[in-house]
């Protein structure tokens, strides 16, 4: 293949530019941000399941607490009745005082019992509204940890975005007068080479490869017409030769 010796010095352009937008594009990738809300959002999540647990429980509670003082309101209406009858003399049969005021202690009793339970649930209760409040300002926390996280990760992704955008301004304005077969070939190459189609021939060096050309390679490259497009012998790429290669 056969390019002009300025067509090929402009492929060095365009390789510094598709390197320059490899290195944007693999900055915005690999943004601190990234892995920082990755964590961050793990734990807001695991806070998240946390504070409904918690909200759970204390609803239950509530209706447990609820359901518990209605046992204690029934209970305390039932000997409220009875002593009522046993105060109005209205119960006559000395058995039936005895049966009477047995219920009497029996339900002062399951009373107290109720009551027990009933400060136990709402113990629990406390707790878990505790926790609930507690929960809810490390979710805001977090949150807010998030939220700044993602607005620096979205100013950074932005500015990123636009230099790319003016490097792939400039690579336009380069290739358009490249010939489309050189350009065809150096795509194919930068395809297939890490992102690196076409390298300089500096001090008789590619610095694609990084190798030095022996002797015979030089004579090659000495006898080669200033149109012929190069390839090096080591790494296959387009191999640029300019002021500086060393001839």
């Amino acid at each position: 293949m056969n390019a002009a010796p300025a067509d090929q010095i402009r492929l060095l352009d365009v390789q510094a530019l598709d390197l320059r937008l490899a290195q944007l594009s693999h900055k915005r990738t690999s943004l601190p941000e990234h892995a920082e809300i990755e964590q961050l959002s793990s734990d807001l999540a695991q806070l998240r399941d946390l504070l409904v647990a918690s909200t759970t429980e204390e609803s239950d509670t509530t209706r447990e607490q609820t359901k518990a003082e209605q046992d204690v309101d029934q209970v305390r209406q039932r000997a409220v009745r009875d002593q009522q009858r046993l105060d109005s003399g209205a119960v006559s049969s000395p058995k039936d005082l005895e049966s009477l005021q047995r219920e009497i202690v029996s339900l002062a009793k399951r009373q107290g019992d109720l009551e027990d339970v009933v400060l136990e649930i709402m113990e629990r209760r406390e707790g878990a509204q505790e926790r609930v409040a507690e929960l809810t300002e490390r979710v805001a926390a977090v949150q807010a940890k998030v939220d700044d996280a993602t607005a620096r990760r979205d100013a950074a992704t932005a500015e990123l975005d636009a230099e790319a955008a003016t490097v792939t301004k400039d690579r336009q304005v380069v290739v358009e007068v490249i010939p489309a077969d050189l350009l065809k070939l150096y795509d194919k190459l930068r395809a297939q080479q890490g992102g690196v189609g076409a390298a300089r021939l500096y001090q008789r060096r590619c610095e694609g490869c990084r190798l030095e050309l022996n002797m015979a390679e030089v004579g090659d490259v000495r006898a080669a017409s200033p149109d012929t497009v190069l390839r090096c012998e080591n790494c296959h790429r387009i191999l640029v030769r300019t002021s500086e290669s060393g001839l």
